[in-house]
């Protein structure tokens, strides 16, 4: 148990001069965002998700055996988008990626543009989605999570991928005392669980309780503090900057 609270502490609040320096919350607040996010594309935009490929790989199988209520068109759209916007994240990665600070600043404000651009088309739709405003709401999305996910991936910070849980939750029972590991990181495999949870609670509230613009709002808000922190706390080249 106190392994497990000090994982938790110092995820939370790292060490200004420990190996990942700030970018465990940073990517917490991020893993937030994706289940916001998500939440947002899958029950306004229909059955398709902007950050979650390996789901979207599943609907496209769903819509291809003609299961109602699944679009060939948006999940390929979906994937496309998210391709295109990791290979963003990628280029970003390839000229940043020797001082991380750099990379998330930049990366991070890519980022909200494409949110930015998803919170105007959202606003113009108001509560009655149409396909007009469908699409391009995908495609901006798609983008924004794409260079998210190739940027976590460059930082490279275990556990903390902000779009996927599949192995950290596989990492949460194979390497438990129970299955014969150390249980080392549980503490933050779990928080990382409990942002995108919370995330998409928030976001799935606000979408059919509020308005359906709110959970873009939010992500916009934590995409820029994530970049304006990222700014502030890297502009002295401290040691968890370094690749």
């Amino acid at each position: 148990m106190n392994t497990f609270l000090a994982d938790v502490r110092e995820t939370l609040v790292p060490e200004r001069n420990g190996r990942h320096g700030p970018l465990p919350p940073l990517l917490l607040g991020l893993t937030l965002l994706t289940g916001l996010v998500d939440a947002f594309s899958y029950l306004v935009l229909g059955h398709v998700f902007v950050a979650n490929m390996t789901g979207n790989v599943v609907f496209l199988g769903f819509a291809l055996a003609g299961a109602p209520g699944f679009s060939i068109a948006a999940s390929l759209v979906a994937l496309a988008s998210f391709w295109s916007g990791a290979l963003v994240g990628g280029k970003v990665g390839s000229r940043l990626g020797k001082h991380r600070g750099r990379l998330l600043h930049a990366a991070a404000l890519i980022q909200a543009v494409f949110l930015a651009a998803s919170v105007i088309l959202a606003a113009l739709a108001g509560n009655t989605m149409t396909e007009g405003f469908r699409y391009p709401l995908i495609v901006v999305l798609g983008i924004a999570m794409g260079i998210q996910n190739a940027t976590a991936r460059k930082l490279a910070v275990p556990d903390l991928t902000t779009t996927v849980l599949t192995l950290t939750l596989t990492g949460t029972a194979a390497d438990s005392a129970l299955a014969g590991g150390k249980g080392s990181l549980s503490g933050r495999r779990l928080i990382a669980v409990a942002a995108m949870l919370v995330g998409a609670l928030i976001g799935a509230a606000l979408v059919i309780h509020v308005r359906i613009v709110l959970p873009l709002v939010i992500a916009l808000i934590v995409i820029v503090v994530v970049a304006a922190t990222t700014r502030l706390l890297g502009r002295s080249d401290p040691p968890w900057a370094r690749a």
